[in-house]
């Protein structure tokens, strides 16, 4: 069955692992088809589920076993338990070799593409059952509850740590070395502080005094004081004669 491109739509993959979507080559009810280009620029055909065929376990894991047995892997055989050998080999006939696929919550699986024939798509024909019995066509069909739900199943983004350019690599050395600066001068404070408190002892604080004043001292030996001289009476010294003092000399006498 040829494929026809067409062009990306919103919420289709922009890559899936190493794979650049570049179009849309199929939509089925359990995926979608797309062509992409490897890393070296070879064209390759990518299966991805619908997420309401992710969700559902059941069809998960027959999307992954498809894909574990055309890359011959051994494991998956839980949804072809009720198969026998020969109906397992049917499906398998001519299914695409497996260049890449990922199976884990939002599996995906890569092949060659080829023009004009179909890729990818043969894995999603397993994912869509009808009947009572698996790959059987018995008794009426039913339709999955997940149908509705047609996005496409994308695996989550993958953080990865950016590398440090130069710039930030600077910034990152000079924060470190000014948190390592306040450290330093935040020890020393605490280093004078609490270091003074424990060496030098605090000076203890005085009782309140009353000052109480004293009497000035007396001196032990009397100050000597001059004694007053007994005067003359009139009738020891005798009559003054008038004009003359008791120190004038006798000898001399006026004249009359």
């Amino acid at each position: 069955m040829a494929n026809v491109a067409s062009p990306l739509q919103y919420g289709d993959p922009p890559r899936l692992g190493r794979y650049v979507v570049q179009a849309r080559l199929h939509q089925a009810p359990a995926g979608f088809v797309y062509l992409g280009q490897g890393p070296d620029g070879r064209a390759v055909s990518l299966a991805v589920l619908t997420r309401g065929a992710a969700f559902d376990a059941a069809a998960r894991e027959r999307f992954v076993t498809a894909i574990r047995e055309a890359s011959g892997g051994r494991s998956g055989v839980r949804g072809w338990l009720g198969r026998g050998p020969r109906q397992r080999g049917a499906v398998l006939d001519g299914m695409p070799v497996v260049l890449d696929s990922d199976l884990g919550h939002a599996p995906w699986v890569a092949v060659p593409y080829t023009p004009g024939q179909q890729g990818a798509e043969r894995f999603l024909e397993p994912v869509m059952v009808g009947g009572t019995l698996i790959g059987q066509a018995h008794g009426p069909d039913f339709v999955p509850y997940w149908l509705t739900d047609r996005a496409p199943a994308l695996p989550g983004p993958t953080r990865q740590r950016r590398p440090l350019t130069e710039t930030r690599r600077r910034v990152l050395m000079a924060a470190l070395a000014l948190a390592l600066l306040l450290l330093l001068v935040t020890a020393i404070v605490l280093l004078l502080l609490f270091g003074r408190q424990d060496s030098e002892p605090q000076p203890r604080q005085l009782p309140p005094t009353v000052f109480v004043p004293t009497p000035p001292p007396t001196p032990e030996t009397p100050e000597p004081r001059p004694s007053p001289s007994p005067s003359p009476s009139a009738t020891e010294s005798g009559q003054v004669t008038p004009g003359r003092t008791p120190g004038d000399d006798p000898g001399e006498e006026s004249p009359l």
